[in-house]
């Protein structure tokens, strides 16, 4: 795959990296990296040949936030309109709201949300912004030790985006996510371990082999429906309003794991070898993604 503010990479062992590559701005986040960043994971994601992706940045930025320097509004938004709820919900895909209304930070999340392989952000530099936000919706954030990331939206008048009020609560708990929202601060890499949303730290040339380390361990003799089934169950159950919701869902990812890699897995446990399952996570069973 070929971008303009990105580097689509896929290893032998089916490892994306996806690089944000704007190195002479940071990475700053422009409307065109929103929708290639769309595109990538969309199309990683029915890609049998991703088994799982690591997202990092070039140069010593991760993505500096939004570039502030596009005449207009800065954040591509339509200000002709005046838009309610009541065209989020019934409009969505409106090209005019789409388009002119629509957080762009959220369309890249929603498309990580959705995701069928596992996400883990390398953190190597400044994560500001939308750049901190973005992280929300990954699995695992490992980080640099040069790494510093900001919630600044107070900073210049606005507020969280990317689903973010949905993702860092869930990740860091309300109070601290409150707390990094009205502060604005810049946590070092320490701070951000400390409060949750970082998983370890490490020293800047050893951050990419960890990351790729940890992907490994999540795809050698996995499954891949298996996995991609496990995301969402996770995501979307932990958020239902009664259990009952996650045992219809996981009756079902039962029984079709059961009678597809299951079996393979079953065999190579009984046999004391490795499993070769062949599931694919473009072809997921047909009450996905309920």
């Amino acid at each position: 795959m070929t971008y303009e503010t990105l580097r689509y990479d896929v290893a032998d062992d089916g490892i994306l990296t996806l690089t944000l590559s704007r190195p002479e701005a940071m990475n700053s986040f422009t409307v065109t990296m929103a929708d290639e960043l769309e595109s990538a994971f969309r199309h990683a994601s029915d890609d049998d040949d991703v088994r799982a992706i690591v997202v990092t940045g070039a140069g010593r930025a991760f993505c500096a936030g939004m570039d502030l320097t596009r005449e207009g509004n800065v954040f591509g938004l339509d200000e002709t309109q005046s838009p309610t709820l009541d065209d989020m919900r019934e409009r969505l895909d409106d090209p005019a709201i789409h388009d002119g209304v629509r957080d762009t930070g959220g369309r890249v999340t929603l498309a990580i949300f959705e995701c069928k392989k596992p996400v883990i952000a390398a953190i190597n530099g400044a994560a500001v912004g939308i750049g901190a936000t973005m992280l929300c919706a990954m699995d695992i954030r490992l980080a640099s030790d040069k790494a510093r990331i900001g919630f600044v939206f107070g900073r210049i008048g606005i507020t969280p985006e990317a689903a973010s009020t949905w993702f860092l609560p869930r990740i860091v708990g309300i109070s601290r996510a409150l707390e990094w929202i009205y502060s604005a601060d810049i946590l070092t890499a320490e701070e951000a371990h400390d409060g949750g949303l970082v998983r370890s730290v490490h020293p800047a040339d050893e951050l990419l082999e960890a990351a790729y380390a940890l992907a490994r361990k999540f795809t050698t003799n996995r499954s891949p429906v298996g996995v991609a089934l496990a995301r969402q169950m996770l995501y979307r159950n932990s958020a239902a309003p009664h259990p009952l919701a996650a045992h219809e869902v996981d009756s079902l990812a039962m029984f079709y794991t059961s009678i597809g890699d299951g079996k393979e897995g079953v065999a190579a446990f009984l046999e004391k070898r490795d499993p070769e399952f062949t599931s694919k996570a473009s072809e997921m069973p047909p009450f996905h993604p309920w």
